[in-house]
Parts: C-alpha cells; sequence; structure tokens
C-alpha cells in the first residue's frame, strides 16, 4: 500500500512547500520542526489500521469504556536524517520501544555508492508492527538492506515506511526486494532519480539541512 499524504488537501502541503523551499528550508529548527509533524500525522493515520481493545477506565463520575492498543508497535529510525521524524512518531506512539539503523552511501572514486550498515539497536520484531521512518526514499537500497537486516530480529507483523519524499523508482524497488508487508506513507512522491541517486526536484540532503553538512564518505 502506497500512501501519498500530498493526494488530499491538508496542512500537509503547506509543510511540504517549507520543506522544499531552499530558502525556507534554510532555517534548521523549521525544518526539523515540519519533518516532525510529518511523522506526526504519519503516526496518526497509521493508528487506524493497528489493533485496539476495549478498556474499561474510572473517571471521577463513574466509568467509562475506551478502545486502547492491543499491542505497541516499535519505532525505528535510520540515521541521522531520519530523527526529527522519529520525534513526530514518538511523540504519538510515546510508549513504543525504539529501533535506531546506521546505514549510510559509501560513495566510490567513480561515482558509484554501496550501503554500509554499521550500527543497529533494535528489540524483538516477531509479530511486531514495526514503524520505520527516512525522510528520503530515493533509490530504495538502504530501506531494503535496513529491512533484511532487521529480519535478524523476529519477523515484523507488517512494516510502515515514513518518508517526506519518495521516489517511484525507490518505491518500486522496495516492492520488489523487501520479503515483507510493507505500506508506504509519504508527503510526497516524485517521479525522477538522478544518476547519483538523488530524487528531482525533491528537497536536497535531508540529513544536512536537519543537522548541518558532514564530511562526505
Amino acid at each position: 500500500m502506497i500512501i501519498n499524504l500530498s493526494d488530499t488537501n491538508s496542512l500537509v502541503g503547506e509543510w511540504m512547500s517549507e520543506i522544499r523551499d531552499e530558502v525556507i528550508q534554510a532555517d534548521r529548527m523549521r525544518f526539523r520542526r515540519n519533518l516532525e509533524r510529518l511523522g506526526e500525522v504519519a503516526a496518526y493515520e497509521i493508528s487506524k489500521s493497528l489493533m485496539y481493545v476495549d478498556k474499561e477506565v474510572e473517571t471521577p463520575l463513574g466509568s467509562a469504556h475506551v478502545q486502547v492498543l492491543k499491542h505497541q508497535p516499535v519505532i525505528g529510525t535510520i540515521l541521522r536524517a531520519g530523527l526529527a521524524m522519529h520525534q513526530g512518531l514518538v511523540n504519538y506512539f510515546d510508549k513504543a520501544d525504539h529501533a535506531f539503523i546506521s546505514a549510510y552511501r559509501k560513495h566510490n572514486r567513480d561515482g558509484s555508492f554501496e550501503i554500509r550498515l554499521e550500527y543497529v539497536s533494535c528489540p524483538p520484531l516477531d509479530g511486531k508492527v514495526l514503524i520505520l521512518s527516512d525522510p528520503m526514499l530515493a533509490t530504495g537500497a538502504s530501506l531494503v538492506k535496513t529491512i533484511e537486516h532487521l529480519g535478524e530480529f523476529g519477523k515484523p507483523a507488517h512494516i510502515h515506511i515514513v518518508t517526506a519524499i519518495a521516489c517511484t523508482i525507490g518505491i518500486e524497488y522496495v516492492q520488489r526486494n523487501a520479503d515483507a508487508h510493507i505500506s508506504i506513507w509519504a508527503g510526497d512522491i516524485d517521479d525522477e532519480l538522478t544518476a547519483k541517486g538523488y530524487i528531482v526536484p525533491g528537497l536536497g540532503d535531508a540529513g544536512d539541512l536537519a543537522f548541518g553538512e558532514k564530511v562526505q564518505q
């Protein structure tokens, strides 16, 4: 299932306009906050698909029956770019366990790159719902490799991928190569990918915009 949150008119369009705008995105705090907001909206929408149980609670004037989550999801993020969206997800799923994955592009002199994973911290995943945030779904290679590696911690019942901008090519790659039940929630979807694996028009480097430039590896 692919969900483009910009297909329906909402505040997501306002936030996406600021996230993409090269002038406004120079304000790092505003950029991070907009990614956080997208994470919050995605969390709310994903929450509608989860399982609930009836719970009776006592109020000062009597008792009430409410619906509460049957199981908490696991909230995961790909470091470092995913941290702002991760915070948005955690703002809503505040009782969830967390997973952190260090995945990055190792660039070669000929302009090609390979995906490196150097650190993973994850709770057991068997039968759990995993919500994984990464602001840019470009080629899809890092997400597929991350999902494969997380398989060592168990088989999730379902994986929700939350991203600010996804590329059609990357979405198709994930659908072909990830051995899991997956839903992709995107703030918007672009069709073009450059030879170096950057989304066009995209927004630039989400990690650098959120946290500052890094030495290219």
